[in-house]
């Protein structure tokens, strides 16, 4: 689907997706969104598919003097997952070691946003279950691959990549990460994951946090429906 008229939210991007991830007929479905832009999108796959929802978080860590450079990434999730970017590593001569500090600052942060979001609810266990990762798009994918990285290390039964939108480049080179990718479009030239939508507002922490409340509350009132006719 090169040429697409942009979707008008991430809500509505969240339901189209939805539509193709119910096809795939998963068991036990976990959804993880990459916040915030991922939330929205997210709580509607999971509102379609009764599943729970929860926030994997990435931060990158960059060189120590150039920044903007990653030379690694965290992924929280109970046990913290670094992912390092080996050449990026060799050329600047870094180890972990190296690293630590801007590490440590990084956990914080995430430490910071989990309590901010999820009011420091322990991370959903990815044991057993069809793992879907969420985000609102895809540019290079720096950040979508260390969370795949992470996520295949600590196990499941599937693994899902989930986006409205992303350069076809991009997901060729992530499809090996994963055991089904659905994207509803590739346009080209891509430029930015805004373009492609009418309404691109960053939410704040408080829609964030009210949409993991609604998620939350939908499954505990579909167990509840459950219990009650067991």
């Amino acid at each position: 689907m090169e040429n697409h008229v942009p979707f008008r939210d991430r809500a509505t991007a969240g339901h189209l997706l939805a539509d193709r991830l119910a096809r795939l007929e998963l068991a036990d479905p976990l959804v993880l969104a990459l916040p915030r832009g991922g939330v929205p999108v997210g709580l509607e796959i999971a509102r379609r598919l009764d599943a729970p929802l929860d926030l994997l978080m990435v931060r990158k860590i960059g060189v120590p003097w150039q920044p903007e450079l990653a030379a690694a990434a965290v992924v929280d999730g109970g046990d913290a997952d670094y992912v390092y970017n080996e050449d990026v590593m060799a050329l600047a001569g870094l180890d972990p070691a190296k690293l630590q500090a801007v590490a440590e600052r990084e956990l914080a942060e995430i430490e910071r946003r989990r309590k901010a979001y999820l009011a420091g609810r322990a991370p959903i266990s990815t044991a057993g279950r069809s793992v879907i990762l969420v985000d609102d798009g895809i540019a290079t994918g720096a950040s979508v691959r260390a969370a795949l990285t992470a996520l295949r290390r600590r196990g499941g039964k599937r693994l899902i990549l989930a986006v409205p939108v992303a350069p076809q480049q991009t997901l060729d080179a992530l499809r090996p990460l994963v055991d089904d990718l659905v994207c509803l479009a590739t346009p080209e030239p891509f430029y930015a994951i805004g373009l492609h939508y009418l309404d691109f507002h960053q939410g704040g922490d408080e829609e964030v946090v009210a949409m993991l409340d609604s998620a939350r509350l939908g499954v505990d009132t579909a167990n509840e429906d459950v219990a009650g006719r067991t």
